[in-house]
């Protein structure tokens, strides 16, 4: 396990806060979800690229296993459209 998939003191890893962060931002998450669609590959480097810009370094691997614990069906809903990358 990575530095980055190991809680910090409030709990959260980096890819929770990073998923935080994206879904907070609306045109940042809808490009994410038409990248996705046509590039799932593309989209998932772009996500790990921006970890790197917010100082939230993340893998896809962590990307992956995050998304796949989350509770929101929205959520589940864009997975379950660009898996194929994801």
């Amino acid at each position: 396990m990575s530095s980055s998939a190991s809680p910090d003191a409030s709990g959260g890893t980096n890819a929770s806060r990073l998923y935080e962060r994206i879904s907070a931002d609306a045109p940042l998450t809808q490009e994410l979800f038409r990248r996705a669609l046509q590039d799932p590959k593309g989209a998932m480097d772009q996500i790990c690229a921006i970890g790197d810009e917010l100082g939230l370094p993340v893998t896809a691997e962590e990307v992956r296993l995050h998304i796949d614990s989350l509770e929101d069906m929205d959520t589940k809903r864009w997975i379950n459209k660009a898996r194929g990358g994801l």
